[in-house]
């Protein structure tokens, strides 16, 4: 028997051209990433506010120039009020593994908020070079400080 593996690529078909155009173009208006957001700051573009959706600690230490600090838990005690809905909202998190941005971003749209998260959070912008304003700035660490598990019984 001649086994021909079957394509795991193709296993759903692509999508026609339209179908495609309609998916992409609304797709940019709910993402936006690192490079657009450092040239915006580089030209001095201020349409929008950059929200860093993590713990108080992380923003503290590092976060990029001008954002604003919004915890994703604490999206519903306060806070907001300081935040126009004139001006569309830039959500970051940690990076592509964190899902904080994406949570924050459908909880301020259902307030009424425009948004759209920045791809690849403050890892990618790090990892592009990009400025950082904090404590630590550079020597911030890369990720959230986890903490310890409690003992197990």
């Amino acid at each position: 028997m001649n086994f021909k593996p079957k394509s795991q690529v193709l296993a759903a078909p692509a999508a026609s051209p339209d179908e495609a155009t309609a998916y992409f173009a609304a797709k940019g208006r709910f993402e936006t990433d690192v490079a657009d957001v450092a040239y915006d700051i580089r030209e001095g573009i201020q349409s929008f506010i950059l929200v860093d959706v993590r713990d108080a600690r992380s923003y503290e230490e590092a976060h990029l120039p001008g954002a604003v600090s919004l915890p994703s838990g604490h999206l519903g005690s306060g806070g907001l009020a300081a935040l126009p809905q004139d001006k569309v909202l830039v959500l970051y998190c940690w990076g592509p593994a964190c899902n904080g941005a994406t949570k924050a971003a459908a909880r301020l749209a259902a307030q009424g908020y425009r948004v759209k998260e920045m791809l690849g959070g403050i890892e990618y912008w790090r990892r592009e070079g990009g400025p950082l304003e904090g404590t630590l700035r550079e020597e911030a660490p890369l990720c959230w400080h986890m903490p310890p598990m409690p003992p197990q019984v």
